[in-house]
């Protein structure tokens, strides 16, 4: 097959405009053309009276020859196993059940290496439960939140499924296929923006857990490990659970979550490579969803849904500003993990249709300039400003809140206007200065402006700003080489978000993907 690029056709235009339109860039008769299919497609809203669809299409034509120019060959994104399971070895074992951990041991199951995925956190409904139990009761379940549970932190998320990464063997579509062998809406495969929205991705991860177990894999949840076992050259030979239980394993996946702590700090004292990396610290930020429609879309699309939008500023004082994880038509959630803290995350269901529009608004920081001198300074750094938070709304799992207006003139909150905040179990109106360090107030105090030139309406006076956003990423990199083991602890693979590769739930199941290869190969190899 070819693919073409480019093809653009008005909104609502009638399914059979596009093979005119191919046959139209092709310069060819009908009869030419043998058969076609959806790459992908996405919009363009420079021009607002003129929206359009923009399609990436692969065809088969009778002569390839007469093809366009500008066409080229159809890649092959077909995914192969890169070793199979020997007759007889010893079970790899998986920490963590999240997208990274999720998309290991499902590559390792269909190699033939029924492995061990070990899960701090419950089973996805078993944690949706103490999930809402945070916010509508303020009970803190430690072991069973928005960050630990089977699925991750990406299950209760917009559930965005594209990512930037570097891609050459498109794992990307191998994660997309799966998903929607899983239930995911077949458009994923096609669409520019893909997302699932929380409540799709949990029947999800229920039916690959199924997927991994009916090929010989094992989960163990509510099993938390609290050690590694090495032997005199630092090779891996297994784990100890909390429980004091043993389990033995010479292929150690690590694919814990951005808000495994605990877990780093066992890991730093055990002598495993770590270092310091950047990630970023905010504030949530609301605004009414047909506010952005308009400013996106100059009126509401239907076609299109909810607008999202991505922006940057570069501050005077040296730190750059820009919106994180946005969530169209979605509610900014309670992502607590540790008792006395506040943090926050955004959430969409798949229709994205709840009343306001969400993002962070967060600035980059670094372990040079923030939080030099200790590889874990970063952590410590997190939980500082999550206290203040906690503190700051009251000390109940509220949220400190203050209205963009007020934040901007630098004076406390005391009342609440039209933008209704979605945080639950509740916000405080105040003062947010006292939860972030002073040089990322002012950096965001500066950037709020500059953003409503950008987007009509984004600094008015009631938008609401609730804190913090400390969670955008791990605060530390689990250091691997090129085999994807550790540096310094070999048998241990260091993958996916928390150990510092991924940023996402794409992202995070294709290094998932390369881990498990890894280890595969280094069994089948043995």
């Amino acid at each position: 097959m070819l693919r073409l690029t480019d093809i653009k056709l008005p909104l609502g235009h009638p399914p059979e405009a596009l093979r005119a339109a191919i046959l139209k860039k092709l310069k060819l008769p009908a009869e030419a053309l043998v058969d076609w299919r959806v790459f992908k497609r996405g919009h363009d809203a420079r021009s607002k009276q003129a929206i359009v669809y923009v399609y990436t299409v692969d065809v088969t034509l009778k002569d390839e020859s007469r093809a366009p120019k500008d066409a080229r060959p159809t890649p092959d994104m077909k995914y192969r196993a890169v070793a199979t399971a020997p007759a007889t070895f010893q079970r790899p074992l998986v920490i963590g059940a999240g997208p990274c951990g999720l998309f290991a041991g499902l590559i390792l199951a269909q190699s033939g290496f029924r492995p061990i995925i070990l899960e701090r956190g419950k089973v996805v409904r078993e944690r949706t439960k103490d999930t809402w139990g945070l916010w509508r009761r303020s009970q803190l379940n430690p072991e069973s939140n928005v960050q630990f549970g089977e699925g991750g932190a990406g299950t209760f998320s917009d559930g965005k499924l594209y990512s930037q990464i570097k891609d050459p063997r498109h794992l990307g579509r191998k994660v997309l296929t799966e998903f929607v062998k899983a239930g995911a809406p077949e458009e994923i495969l096609t669409e520019a923006h893909p997302h699932i929205g929380t409540f799709r991705l949990v029947t999800m991860v229920e039916s690959m857990r199924q997927s991994i177990e009916a090929l010989g894999g094992e989960y163990r949840f509510q099993s938390k490990v609290a050690d590694l076992l090495l032997d005199d050259t630092r090779q891996v030979r297994g784990v100890r659970l909390e429980s004091g239980e043993e389990i033995e394993s010479r292929h150690v996946v690590l694919a814990p979550g951005h808000s495994a702590r605990d877990l780093f700090e066992m890991l730093y004292a055990r002598g495993v490579a770590i270092e310091a990396k950047p990630f970023s610290i905010g504030f949530r930020i609301e605004h009414p969803q047909g506010m952005i429609d308009k400013a996106r879309f100059g009126r509401s699309v239907p076609e299109l849904g909810a607008a999202d939008y991505k922006l940057v500023h570069h501050a005077k004082n040296g730190r750059s500003v820009y919106s994180f994880c946005m969530c169209p038509g979605g509610t900014v959630v309670a992502a607590a993990s540790e008792p006395g803290r506040i943090v926050t995350n955004g959430m969409s269901q798949y229709s994205r249709n709840e009343r306001n529009a969400n993002a962070g608004i967060v600035v980059a920081i670094t372990p040079d300039a923030d939080y030099p001198g200790h590889p874990l300074a970063g952590i410590a750094l997190q939980r500082q400003w999550e206290e203040a938070a906690f503190a700051a709304g009251g000390g109940t799992y509220a949220a400190p809140a203050q209205l963009v207006g007020d934040f901007i003139a630098a004076k406390p909150s005391t009342a609440l206007g039209e933008v209704i905040p979605s945080y639950r179990p509740g916000v405080t109106p105040t003062d947010l200065s006292s939860c972030l360090p002073t040089y990322a107030i002012e950096a965001i105090r500066e950037a709020l402006p500059a953003f409503g030139k950008q987007i009509r309406g984004f600094d008015r006076a009631d938008a609401v700003l609730t804190g913090v956003e400390t969670r955008t990423s791990s605060p530390i990199r689990i250091q691997r080489g090129e085999d994807y083991q550790s540096l310094n602890t070999p048998g241990l693979y260091p993958a996916g978000e928390g150990a510092g590769f991924a940023g996402g739930i794409l992202s995070a199941g294709v290094d998932g993907i390369r881990v498990a290869e890894a280890v595969a190969k280094s069994i089948a190899s043995a």
